[in-house]
This record gives C-alpha cells, sequence and structure tokens, in this order.
C-alpha cells in the first residue's frame, strides 16, 4: 500500500471512530470518503456500531454504502444530519475549501450545509496557503447556459473551460444532469466568501465548489519519520 493511501485510510478510520450509535450520517464522495464509508460498514457488520442511518453525496457513495449494508435515507427524508464526513480538493488556513473534483459538490454542500459537525478527511497534500493556485474551481450550470456563464465568469477573472469526460465522448455530466466549468483565477482566491457569493448570483449557475464557514475539524493524514499519523485541525 502506498503511502498517500496509508495515510487516507488513517484520516477516513480517525473520522469513523467519532461516530455514535444512532446518528444520521453524511456519507461523502471520493477516494478518502469512500475509505470512511468501508470503514463504517465493517463497523456495523461487527456490531460495534449500532442503529446509524446515512445520507450520501452521490450516486457513487449511494452504491458503496448499499452494497456494504449501511441503511440510507434522501436528504429530503431527514430533518437533520448528526455528523457529515467528506474530504476536500483543497482546504486553506481559514478552513475554507474547494470541493467538487468529482462533480459532486452541490449534494456535498447540501449535506454539510445540515450537519451539525462536518468533518474534511484529507491528506497532508490537500492543505494549501492560497485556494485555486493548484486546483481548479468547479462551478456546475445549467447545459443550456454554459456559455454565457463562462463569458461572466472570464468577465469576472475566472477562465476556464467545461469539464471532459476522461472515458467517453463529450462533456461531463453530473448526478443533477448538468455541466462542470473548472476555473482558475490568475493570483488564487483572496476572499472566499465574496466569491462564493458572486458566483452562486450568476443566471445559470446551480452551485460552485467553494465551501466557506461549513468546517468544524479537519483530520489530515501525514507522514513522520516514516510512520503514518493523523493530525486533528478546529477551529480557535
Amino acid at each position: 500500500m502506498d503511502l498517500q493511501t496509508q495515510m487516507k485510510k488513517a484520516v477516513a478510520q480517525a473520522a469513523v471512530d467519532q461516530i455514535e450509535n444512532g446518528m444520521v450520517l453524511g456519507l461523502g464522495s471520493g477516494s478518502t470518503a469512500a475509505l470512511m464509508i468501508e470503514a463504517l460498514g465493517q463497523k456495523i457488520k461487527s456490531g460495534s456500531i449500532r442503529d446509524v442511518v446515512g445520507v450520501t453525496t452521490s450516486f457513487q457513495g449511494e452504491v458503496l454504502a448499499s452494497e456494504l449494508g449501511i441503511p440510507l435515507k434522501t436528504l429530503s427524508a431527514v430533518s437533520k444530519i448528526d455528523l457529515a464526513i467528506d474530504g476536500a480538493d483543497e482546504v486553506d488556513p481559514s478552513f475554507q475549501l474547494i470541493k467538487g473534483g468529482g462533480a459532486c459538490h452541490v449534494q456535498e454542500k447540501l449535506v454539510a450545509a445540515l450537519a451539525e459537525k462536518f468533518i474534511v478527511v484529507v491528506d497532508s497534500s490537500k492543505i494549501v496557503e492560497k485556494l485555486n493556485l493548484d486546483f481548479k474551481l468547479p462551478v456546475e450550470v445549467l447545459p443550456s447556459a454554459w456559455k454565457q456563464v463562462q463569458k461572466t465568469l472570464g468577465n469576472m477573472g475566472g477562465l476556464g473551460d467545461l469539464r471532459m469526460a476522461q472515458k467517453k465522448a463529450g462533456p461531463v455530466v453530473t448526478d443533477q444532469g448538468n455541466l462542470i466549468l473548472d476555473l482558475t483565477f490568475k493570483n488564487g482566491i483572496d476572499q472566499p466568501k465574496i466569491l462564493e457569493y458572486q458566483i452562486n448570483n450568476i443566471p445559470g449557475v446551480l452551485e460552485n465548489g467553494l465551501f466557506v464557514d461549513l468546517t468544524d475539524e479537519v483530520l489530515v493524514g501525514k507522514i513522520k519519520n516514516g510512520v503514518v499519523e493523523v493530525d486533528s485541525l478546529k477551529k480557535v
């Protein structure tokens, strides 16, 4: 097992260790979240965790959780989520995030916003000083509006193109049936809260990948002296 996978498994397990019996859980998307769902499934199977129900943030997560026997509900069927656990593509020093590398950020943000506590699980490569210097900002747009939105975003300094599928012809299509524009701002993102609001006010935009003031704790997997460790970062 490579070191990055070891870090991901460590933070996934550390997050699952915070789950208590009877919780409604937000189950995130992506490779680290998948490891978390697998660890949860093992605990349910062994009987060490009981009476939990999950709300998934993607079709991928729904399939995996179902295969592992994790009880599920839809987002509209729950009034609150006790604990949501998800990965991130970038985390800055203020706990602001970029998510959406898997094109699931609309449902991910809905789940995170409903959660009493939102834990982000990442390896150390995802910790950055400033957002968007290395990872593009995803913006989900209505198919009929993508060109118009692209022009408006360009006038705001956000240059980008449609995300194209890797194993099929054409663009990536989200679980909601929309398209993704991946943006780069020349000097990164200085004011995530303002930019999140501005982008979401553009006609044709459903949601963007800036997660502002939602994160309560970040679990970071790192390698120290050849040994995997997990740091817990919490807001002061």
